[in-house]
């Protein structure tokens, strides 16, 4: 490492704060800091400007209807199409033929479609998927991999009314069938298979055994991604895909008038206990507020080239892969694979390739990256680069600044974005054109949306204190409810802090916070994710960063376990960079870390290294079996991961010492 660079690397080690630069600035869409001002003082009217990003049928006649709080309603008595607004508007508008998917497939191979292609494309599916019986309402399930035909089965189903419930393709054929069983879906797009690090996947057969499950007839229509790789046959109620869209292909389908409050469509969580929860987005609201956060956030406008790297099956593909920057008129670039293969500069290969303007993934990814080195993006050019993002889970303070130099070459903004499943989108971030960043920290609450951290009371906390994040105004893009479960809706998010009697409701997203003099807020993790050592509440997410900072550590996942003494002591399980060893003395530095970073109280029981961290499909750590093997537990149900052998190996590794 040069001179140059070892100062530059203790500098942004320093630095607590950053400025988006001025060149950045001048070009933004949001620039004047009296927005949050102006959004509070015109509160609720302030989302009209949202609503205005949409072309409407019939107009609104209100912003937000609270009569039926918390079912709160949005844009009532207005009348428009989502794919309509992500597509037709755009062609109608003499753009038909800029690009608006652009597809990197595994292998190699590409596809793009402008959006008049696009256009044809839905309505092709659309009428295929009218000739099988669909109808307006009824919930038709997308299981399938990042490949074109997904966003363009979600288009059709909104053109016709008909809200779609996308399975992420990694889910088991059980989580298939339950969801299609909940949701009463009797139509399913899905695909033979993929591929994943060059090897092909069979799909179909996953697919046909959650059919086996279903409690109802089912139509299914099966895209041939693989061809000659994966010899399949159809069974009774199976179609091809390319067949019947070659039979519909200029067809007119005209938009479908939907209500404002409409369903658009289902997307149910995972990862929880007992059934997943079907979360209900409806068709104005939801729309107005991805394209709004997508303005405003990550700073879109016709013409760029922008790149989530997320999958489609979870409400960052929906929100920020299809609806939001098509409905910007935006190019939006789908990934089929993973970020290292062929080789670990696969990302920055298509960042270079495609000239990505704003790029935007998981803090995962970045350590990954980092843990494979810069020389990677450095072999490169990433200069078409003006914003990068990051979603999926708080990033800790060394990421961010490794994705700041080595991404953004200190020229990008960044946007560290909190937001659920259930809001739709964005909540708290910064405006990259507005605020200062403060690597760790999340930013304020967007303009309009009123989130306060509170103790068990209910009560703001001073600044510099944890508590528990909440919403405490509805704002567009929420969920409406739980598909037919509105009592499970009340009660998982808003019971713990809302006072129905003085017709107060508050939204409890389950995290916990912390928010500084300034207000920003940093994200601690779920209120599960905390740890009480002795009487002291420490947020998981505070201790993993601090870990995390110690030089050779590239992730972290810290839990509590069974202590005689404190009840329950801080346990991390550790994975280190190439070229470091996990041992006394790395774990000594560790504990040091920790000590320094929080304080004593925080000290870790024990540093446990490990190659790899129990994940599930979706890449999130699945510390509830860290926690089993903490505490000497017998061991959960490991079928939803996706290396399920690495619990074993560490629980044996924890016994053997």
């Amino acid at each position: 490492m040069s001179q140059d660079d070892v100062s530059l690397e203790a500098r942004l080690e320093e630095q607590d704060t950053f400025e988006p630069p001025e060149s950045f600035v001048e070009q933004a869409n949001v620039t004047d800091e009296g927005i949050y001002e102006e959004f509070e003082e015109n509160w609720p009217e302030c989302w009209e400007g949202a609503a205005d990003l949409l072309s409407w049928e019939q107009e609104y006649d209100t912003v937000l209807d609270e009569g039926g709080a918390p079912f709160y309603e949005w844009f009532t008595g207005g009348e428009l199409n989502a794919s309509y607004n992500c597509i037709d508007r755009h062609v109608e508008s003499g753009d038909g033929d800029r690009t608006a998917v652009e597809w990197e497939g595994e292998l190699g191979e590409t596809r793009s479609y402008t959006y008049e292609e696009l256009l044809e494309e839905v309505q092709a599916v659309a009428a295929t998927l009218r000739e099988l019986g669909v109808e307006e309402d009824d919930v038709v399930t997308l299981y399938m991999p990042m490949i074109p035909e997904l966003t363009v089965a979600m288009l059709a189903c909104a053109r016709i009314g008909a809200p779609h419930s996308v399975v992420f393709a990694g889910f088991s054929a059980d989580a298939l069938a339950t969801r299609m069983n909940s949701s009463d879906s009797e139509y399913l797009i899905t695909a033979d298979g993929y591929y994943r690090r060059g090897d092909s996947l069979d799909h179909l057969s996953k697919t046909n055994e959650g059919l086996e499950d279903v409690e109802h007839e089912t139509a299914t229509i099966v895209v041939d991604r693989l061809g000659d790789d994966l010899d399949h046959s159809l069974a009774d109620g199976q179609h091809d895909y390319e067949e019947l869209v070659d039979e519909n292909r200029g067809e007119t389908v005209e938009p479908v008038t939907r209500d404002a409050e409409d369903m658009l469509f289902l997307m149910y969580t995972s990862g929880t206990t007992g059934q997943p929860k079907g979360v209900k987005h409806t068709t104005a609201g939801y729309l107005a507020y991805t394209a709004w956060t997508s303005q405003a956030v990550l700073d879109l406008e016709p013409g760029d080239t922008y790149w989530c790297s997320a999958d489609i099956g979870w409400i960052t593909g929906h929100s920020y892969i299809v609806y939001g920057p098509l409905a910007l008129g935006t190019t939006t670039v789908m990934y089929e694979g993973t970020p290292d293969y062929p080789d670990k500069d696969r990302f920055w290969e298509i960042v270079e390739k495609n000239e990505v303007d704003v790029f935007y993934t998981a803090p995962t990814a970045i350590r990954a990256f980092m843990k494979w080195g810069k020389e990677y993006p450095e072999k490169h050019d990433l200069s078409s680069l003006r914003l990068l993002g990051t979603v999926g889970e708080p990033i800790n303070p060394r990421a961010w600044k490794w994705y700041y130099k080595h991404i953004g070459g200190e020229e990008c903004p960044i946007v560290d974005t909190w937001w659920q499943t259930e809001t739709g989108g964005h909540m708290i971030t910064t405006l990259p054109g507005v605020n200062e960043m403060k690597p760790g920290s999340a930013g304020p609450g967007l303009p309009g949306v009123d989130t306060r951290i509170v103790d068990a009371q209910g009560e703001e906390v001073d600044a510099g204190e944890a508590g528990y994040l909440t919403v405490q105004k509805p704002w567009p893009g929420m969920l409406r409810t739980l598909y037919q479960n509105d009592e499970r809706f009340i009660e998982e998010y808003w019971e713990e802090y809302s006072d129905p009697d003085a017709d107060e409701w508050v939204y409890f997203p389950e995290d916990g916070a912390k928010i500084d003099e300034d207000d920003y807020i940093t994200v601690l993790g779920r209120v599960d994710d905390v740890i009480n050592v002795s009487g002291h509440r420490l947020g998981t997410m505070e201790i993993e960063s601090a870990i995390v900072g110690v030089e050779g550590v590239a992730e972290a996942a810290v839990v509590g376990g069974d202590h005689e003494v404190k009840g329950e002591a801080v346990y991390a399980y550790v994975i280190t960079e190439d070229g470091y060893e996990g041992d006394d003395e790395l774990a000594e530095e560790i504990v040091e870390g920790v000590v320094d970073a929080i304080g004593p109280i925080a000290k870790p029981e024990d540093v446990v290294f490990t190659p790899e961290l129990p994940k599930t499909r979706s890449g999130k750590i699945m510390r509830r079996l860290l926690e089993d093997i903490a505490s000497g537990n017998e061991l959960g149900n490991t079928s939803t991961l996706r290396n399920p052998e690495v619990v074993d190996e560490i629980a044996a590794q924890v016994q053997d010492e």
